[in-house]
């Protein structure tokens, strides 16, 4: 059986966040010398930084919320793809790679793994791209970017185009160290009751022949 192997964003003060958006920030204004017992953190964040769900109320006013979404859909086993000769991730590209069932999809594009860098532009997750998926049986996909549509979309097709055929959504899994196949994924979001997202801690661990029953 192979080691589980952490696909997060680091979490640190260096991440990358939307511009404009509210940084990661950690600090310890409590500390052990104050108390005589204990250390205590404090964070202040976006729920868009870092490898994250996005709930339906991230874009739709009356959409549900991290609490609302089915948690099965982030446990269980998973395909990853690499699609980094593509620059938008449709129904060809997608075709390129899958043709049977997959249920949870994470996607490597050509955008490199850099945590403290926010990109200029991504590629998008188009309609047909979405459609294509959910003809597949797919209910989760992952992307390494931090967006499923271009980074300055107000129109957001990726985004409702999956919520129409009820795909659920991860953005900035770290991909660029990983190998195209079959895996177990776990990636958690937090129980954040009235959140538009959600930060998770995602691993994956290869599915070796006769390991799972991947569906």
């Amino acid at each position: 059986m192979g080691e589980w192997m952490d696909i997060s964003q680091p979490v640190n003060n260096n991440l990358a966040h939307w511009p404009g958006d509210q940084p990661f920030h950690y600090h310890t204004p409590v500390t052990k010398d104050m108390t005589g017992s204990v250390n205590i953190g404090r964070i202040t964040t976006s729920t868009h930084v870092g490898t994250h769900a996005d709930a339906p109320y991230h874009f739709m006013e009356n959409g549900g919320k991290i609490l609302d979404l089915e948690i099965d859909r982030y446990i269980g086993p998973c395909k990853i793809i690499d699609l980094a000769s593509f620059h938008e991730i449709n129904e060809i590209a997608l075709k390129s790679k899958l043709s049977g069932r997959t249920e949870r999809l994470l996607i490597r594009t050509s955008l490199p793994n850099k945590a403290d860098r926010f990109p200029e532009d991504v590629p998008p997750i188009t309609a047909d791209g979405a459609a294509f998926m959910h003809s597949l049986g797919v209910k989760l996909v992952g992307v390494d970017t931090p967006s499923v549509d271009p980074i300055s979309s107000k129109e957001l097709v990726g985004h409702h185009s999956l919520f129409k055929h009820d795909i659920n959504i991860l953005e900035n899994v770290m991909l660029d160290e990983v190998e195209e196949g079959d895996y177990q994924l776990i990636a958690l979001p937090l129980p954040l009751q009235d959140a538009d997202g959600s930060l998770v801690r995602a691993v994956i661990k290869p599915i070796r022949g006769g390991d799972s029953d991947a569906k």
